[in-house]
Parts: C-alpha cells; sequence; structure tokens
C-alpha cells in the first residue's frame, strides 16, 4: 500500500471515529431537549477523546504521588462536580462533600455499583459489591450485625493478640521487618478465621496463595483466554469455591440448626432461611469479604506506621497512652479486651487520620437508573459517577494543612460523622467492618510500641490501582 493509500485510510477512519462520536452527542442532547429535568446542564467539563475520553490522563495521575491532580485540574475550571469520560462511559465526577453524601444514601432506584468489566466478572453476579435491593440489604445486614456482635470483638481481639505475639517474637533487630507484609499475613488470618473458621496450616497456605492470585487480576484487562490474568485469577476462584464450599458441606453434614450460635460469617448466613442464599452465593459473598484482609486493613496498619515514623511527636504521645494502658492493666492482672483497645482515644485519632489522608479507599461508581437532579446539575440515565473521596478528604476549605499528618484535629469528636469523611463508604453500603478494622489496626499499633521502638526506611505510597507502599515499609526494631 502506497503513502496516498496510507493517508486516504487514516482520513476515512479519523472521519468514521468524528462521525460516531457526534452521533452520540447529538443523541444525548435530543434525549435532553424531550426531557425536561434535563433542561438543567450536565456538569461542566470535557468528555475528551472520541472512546477513550479522559481515561489515559486519570490513570497517570493516579499512578503519582498526587493522584487527586487530574480532579484539581478540573476542579479549577469547572468547579467541584464536572463531566468526564473515564473507563469506557461518559462520566459525572463529584468532589463536592454534599454531592458525595447524596450519592452514597442513594438507593438502588437511582444509582447502582458499576465497576470495571474485570472486577464484575471475578466478584460475580451475586457478590454483596454489586447486587441490589432486598437480597443487598439483607446480607450486608446479616454479615453487618455479626461484624458488630461483642462475641466476634472478643474473638478478632484474642485472634489478633495470638498472631501479632507470633510474629513479633520472631522479629530481629539485625534486618529489617517489612511491615506491610507482616500485616497482611496477620490481617488475613484473622479474617479468614472469623469468615469459614479456618486455622493455620495447609489450607490457609493454600487459601492465601490463590487468594494474592485472583486478587491480581481485580484491575486486569477484561480478557478471558488461557494464559491472560483474567483467566488466571477467575481459576484461582474456582479452586478458592470449591474449598469454601467443602467446609459448607461440612457444615450442613453437621445438621446445623438455627439455634447454634454462629462462629463465622458461613454460620450466619447457613442460619438464614432466605432461599437465594445459595451455596454458591456463600461462597463467592465469603471470597470477596477476604479482600480487607489482604488489602484494606493491613495498608491502614502500613500507613499508620508510616505517617507515625514522619511525626515524632504524634508517636510518642500514642506510645505514651499504650504504655499507660499496659501497665494499669497489669498491676489489675488483667489481659486487653476490645473495648480497651477501642477506648484509646489518641490511638483512635491517629487511626482516623490515617483513614483521611491514606485514602485506601479513594471513592465508588454508581451508574444512574433514571434522570437524576443534584445540587442544580442533572445526570442522564445511563452516566456513571464517581464519588471521589480523596479529593474531598484533601481539600483544604474541609480539613486546614490537609497534607499533613495531624491527627490533633480529630479532637472534635463530630467531624467524624460529618460528610467530610467517608473512609468506609456509606450509606446502605457503608463498610460492615469498619469497627474491626479499627480493632485490628489498634491492637497491632498497641503491641508494636509497647514492645519495639523503631526506624524507618523511606518508602513512598504508590496510589494505583490500589493503594500500599512501594517497599512494603521496612523499619528497623528494637526491644524495649
Amino acid at each position: 500500500m502506497d503513502n496516498a493509500s496510507i493517508l486516504l485510510t487514516a482520513a476515512i477512519l479519523f472521519c468514521a471515529i468524528v462521525f460516531c462520536y457526534k452521533v452520540i452527542v447529538m443523541s444525548s442532547r435530543r434525549s435532553r431537549d424531550k426531557n425536561p429535568l434535563l433542561q438543567l446542564e450536565v456538569p461542566p467539563g470535557s468528555l475528551g477523546w472520541p472512546f477513550i475520553g479522559e481515561t489515559i490522563e486519570f490513570i497517570s495521575s493516579a499512578y503519582s504521588d498526587r493522584p487527586e491532580t487530574f480532579m484539581n485540574k478540573r476542579r479549577h475550571i469547572y468547579g467541584k462536580v464536572f463531566k468526564s469520560h473515564i473507563f469506557g462511559s461518559p462520566t459525572v465526577v463529584s468532589t463536592d462533600a454534599e454531592v458525595t453524601k447524596f450519592i452514597l444514601q442513594s438507593d438502588a432506584k437511582t444509582f447502582v455499583p458499576s465497576y470495571p468489566k474485570s472486577l464484575t466478572e471475578l466478584m460475580g453476579k451475586t457478590s454483596i459489591l454489586l447486587i441490589n435491593g432486598s437480597l443487598q440489604r439483607r446480607i450486608h445486614g446479616l454479615v453487618g450485625s455479626f461484624f458488630k456482635s461483642p462475641q466476634l470483638k472478643a474473638q478478632i481481639t484474642r485472634d489478633m493478640q495470638k498472631y501479632v505475639q507470633q510474629s513479633m517474637e520472631c522479629w530481629r533487630d539485625d534486618h529489617p521487618i517489612l511491615i506491610q507484609d507482616e500485616a497482611k499475613n496477620i490481617a488475613f488470618q484473622v479474617l479468614v478465621k472469623a469468615l469459614i473458621s479456618l486455622d493455620p496450616g495447609k489450607g490457609m497456605e493454600f487459601l492465601k496463595k490463590q487468594f494474592q492470585e485472583f486478587i491480581l487480576g481485580l484491575m486486569s484487562l477484561p480478557i478471558n483466554v488461557p494464559g491472560s490474568r483474567l483467566h488466571r485469577s477467575l481459576q484461582a476462584k474456582k479452586r478458592m469455591s470449591k474449598l469454601v464450599k467443602n467446609i459448607i458441606k461440612s457444615k450442613r453434614d453437621k445438621g446445623l440448626i438455627i439455634s447454634t450460635v454462629a462462629q463465622d460469617v458461613v454460620d450466619v448466613l447457613l442460619n438464614d432461611p432466605h432461599e437465594q442464599l445459595t451455596d454458591d452465593l456463600i461462597a463467592d459473598n465469603v471470597i470477596d469479604m477476604m479482600i480487607p484482609g489482604e488489602d484494606s486493613v493491613p495498608v491502614l496498619i502500613t500507613l499508620a506506621v508510616k505517617y507515625l515514623s514522619d511525626c515524632p511527636a504524634a508517636l510518642q504521645q500514642l506510645t505514651e497512652e499504650n504504655m499507660k494502658l499496659k501497665r494499669s492493666k497489669a498491676k489489675l492482672g488483667e489481659q486487653l479486651n476490645w473495648n480497651d483497645y477501642l477506648s484509646l482515644s489518641f490511638t483512635q485519632d491517629v487511626i482516623t487520620e490515617t483513614l483521611r489522608m491514606g485514602n485506601i479507599i479513594i471513592g465508588v461508581m454508581r451508574k444512574a437508573t433514571r434522570d437524576v437532579e443534584i445540587k442544580g446539575h442533572s445526570i442522564p440515565k445511563g452516566w456513571c459517577v464517581l464519588a471521589y473521596f480523596r479529593s474531598v478528604h484533601l481539600d483544604e476549605t474541609n480539613y486546614e494543612w490537609p497534607y499533613q499528618f495531624y491527627p490533633w484535629r480529630w479532637q472534635h469528636k463530630e467531624m467524624v460523622t460529618s460528610s467530610n469523611f467517608t473512609p468506609f463508604g456509606g450509606g446502605q453500603r457503608l463498610c460492615p467492618g469498619l469497627d474491626l478494622a479499627r480493632l485490628e489496626a489498634s491492637i497491632f499499633l498497641h503491641h508494636l510500641v509497647t514492645q519495639f521502638s523503631w526506624k524507618a526506611e523511606d518508602d513512598t505510597v504508590v496510589n494505583f490501582p490500589t493503594v500500599r507502599l512501594k517497599r512494603r515499609m521496612p523499619i528497623w526494631v528494637e526491644r524495649r
């Protein structure tokens, strides 16, 4: 093919793309003209290039140490609510606390979850992250009630103390300790015990290996062919599902009855008479609930250690508070219970500030099921919305010195419940394990600061596709 033919082909292709793009835009305008609600304008912004939109710039910013720069650039031009086109969909982005609160508190008649295709394939259609309506509320309510129970908090405390102590007994001062790895190993075992009553051993090691293979595919290309990242992750989930379903079968064979006190999440779901709670649904959701044990809780612990390492005043106050509690309990000859850990006020302030700065969950994506009006703007049916928590948490109009780790700001407790602080989401999809995450982080920090002093090596936070520390947070410890 000569140069002229190549140029002609390229020109035809370009014209075709432009034509398709104009058709989409004109169709959207005609729809708006027919609908009185949509006389209100879609928020200002840019849809970027045809088809790819602004996805490349969004991801490029996400990989930087300031992923909110994509949002800040557009907020400066268009305001806190603007339109974009990311991950294949026209999207209204909210960096406004009030709009985000509206999105989080809306029910399935207004917004439904919307996630990348690879994630939805791996989670499955019956995942609590994706289902809607009465079934979602039922599962969320059952799991949430169990996670709030004093019985489970006491079990989590015993297990967390046991695994933390076992881990820390092996720490030496002649080589660095990788906090992220230590926290992952501990938190995963604690959570799996709460989900399926599996103790450490060959089964746990098998499950951990398969889970790590599974989680790598959550933000992969949606190509399910042998050898692809998504295919390998799906195969790993099948192997995990088989293990969990064997546990479910074993419980059924033992004649589990409703009067039995639930020991784990599987018991809770099996005890419910709802016909939709099949073994497949229970297995899928139990696997999905393992994600905080591999991701959210360990990262919360790791970030707290990093921020404390960089803020000697906060570390000193936290250490004094925990040493005081340890001495008082020792004098009484008592073990610490879950309420003791959660009563450490400054420790809770440190965890809260870590959640604000760290933004382990950067936001949530929803899709409008109908035309929606929010704060004078319209969101057309079928458009996505991205409630971006990170921009709210780092907004100087919401927090003084937003990029400074300053846990003392949380001594005004009313701020924790404000719409400016949503690290665990909100509404009917509020993370049911938020209290357990705080409890596990409190226990780890207590044992760390009362047993060791340390020096941290330099490390950087990676924010995409999930938050983590690049070097896994190495520290050099010295026993007290």
